[in-house]
């Protein structure tokens, strides 16, 4: 199995994380909605089969140890949502409605070059969604996790980006 790519740094720790529903709505959405962790595992790990199929090993290998690094960050949105009050329920966001999560949002694109501009994308979006919740978000332990994970998905791009342009398929 596939290490997770992620940066060599610790996770911020969710203890003392009391309820607040002001930082649950924002960072709901990234746990399970059509722009969230959980999309981008089921994503990664759908793209990976086709990679492998097609003879392209090592970039099945990678974008499995990304899905693995979401599914961490998954992880830790789950355990902040719980410590912010609301069960980690997938959906949009919790307290508001349940908007339940759909895999009709993964990218089922069968073209392996449009999988990783689809990939890029998500990352991208991920990275813009992060910095938008961070210009919002009051409650500076919930903005380190949140700046943990967009650090993540920096590295993610950069990796995708050097795949992308290496792939000749």
């Amino acid at each position: 199995m596939p290490k997770p790519l992620t940066l060599s740094k610790p996770f911020p720790s969710t203890d003392g994380i009391g309820c607040d529903a002001y930082s649950l709505s924002l960072i709901s959405p990234a746990y399970a909605s059509h722009q969230s962790e959980l999309n981008s595992v089921l994503q990664y790990i759908y793209h990976s089969f086709f990679f492998k199929k097609k003879g392209y090993e090592e970039i099945a290998k990678t974008l499995k140890s990304i899905a693995i690094a979401e599914m961490l960050h998954l992880d830790l949105l789950g355990e902040t949502i719980l410590a912010l009050g609301a069960p980690p329920v997938y959906c949009r966001c919790p307290y508001s409605s349940f908007d339940f999560y759909s895999a009709k949002y993964v990218s089922y694109s069968r073209s392996l070059k449009y999988m990783l501009e689809d990939d890029l994308l998500g990352e991208k979006s991920a990275v813009a969604g992060y910095d938008g919740m961070l210009k919002k978000l009051k409650n500076r332990q919930v903005a380190e996790i949140v700046s943990r994970i967009r650090e993540d998905e920096i590295l993610h791009i950069k990796t995708l980006e050097d795949i992308y342009c290496g792939f000749k398929g």
